[in-house]
């Protein structure tokens, strides 16, 4: 399918790098018609995405509200959103061309539990893309784990939200609307492809996103200044995978 204007709902410079490597790896594979199932869509907007592209995309999540948000901002007759766990919606039987699970398995207490689920909604040879933070990467080791520390203290917390709220962080993200984005699990390299194995999974692709620019107080600057944002792209791929905010990675099943 031929598009001429491919629109981009995210603003971030790594969240669309994410996009795009979601929509390259199906386009290398899965025909423009191929039924693709996103799970943990939030918002949707990966699931609006894929639309532009011909594909017949459903998109799930177990919150309503960021359900009925996907609803109300989509215009793609090819896509639709289900509030729905993949559990029940395995057992309706339905299998995929594809599966994207992008920034859900760090949210999750068992994500081995998920990853069986969508082993069983994925085609024998389908795709299964996966994308989360780096565990041990410079947002999740200097913000995301500070930050869950620091909740502990109601004083410092307090603090804390008032400087974010008079520098502008409004706490929200575009990519969903559920009340609990908590990261429970921190992955690195090794853990993802322990995890990939233990489910019967191969991962036969890694790539990189981002370096610093979401890291206070790198992200006051970046946030404001998209050549920032991209530049630092750029130097994530020369800096070894330690390095980088997160990993997109590209999964298949084994060979039985």
């Amino acid at each position: 399918m031929t598009q001429t204007a491919i629109t981009y709902e995210y603003d971030r410079i790594a969240d669309i790098k994410r996009l795009n490597f979601i929509t390259d790896s199906l386009q290398k594979e899965i025909p423009a018609n191929g039924r693709v199932l996103d799970v943990g869509c939030g918002n949707g907007v990966i699931s609006r995405h894929l639309g532009q592209f011909g594909y017949d995309v459903l998109g799930i999540d177990i919150s309503d509200k960021t359900i009925d948000v996907a609803r109300s901002r989509n215009k793609y007759p090819n896509v639709r959103f289900e509030a729905i766990s993949a559990e029940a919606l395995t057992a309706q039987g339905e299998r995929y061309d594809a599966v994207i699970c992008s920034e859900v398995l760090e949210h999750l207490d068992h994500p081995g539990g998920l990853l069986k689920t969508i082993y069983a909604s994925l085609k024998d040879d389908g795709l299964l893309v996966v994308t989360v933070p780096n565990g041990k990467g410079p947002r999740e080791m200097f913000v995301t784990k500070p930050m869950l520390k620091a909740r502990n203290n109601p004083r410092v917390w307090k603090f804390i939200n008032k400087i974010k709220n008079a520098l502008g962080f409004k706490g929200t993200t575009a990519q969903s609307q559920a009340d609990n984005l908590d990261h429970v699990q921190f992955f690195t390299k090794s853990d993802l492809l322990q995890l990939a194995g233990n489910n019967n999974f191969k991962i036969i692709r890694f790539a990189k996103t981002n370096f610093i620019e979401d890291v206070f107080p790198f992200s006051l600057f970046s946030k404001r200044i998209k050549f920032l944002q991209t530049l630092d792209c750029q130097v994530a791929e020369i800096l070894p995978y330690s390095f980088t905010g997160g990993f997109n990675t590209l999964w298949k099943k084994k060979a039985e």
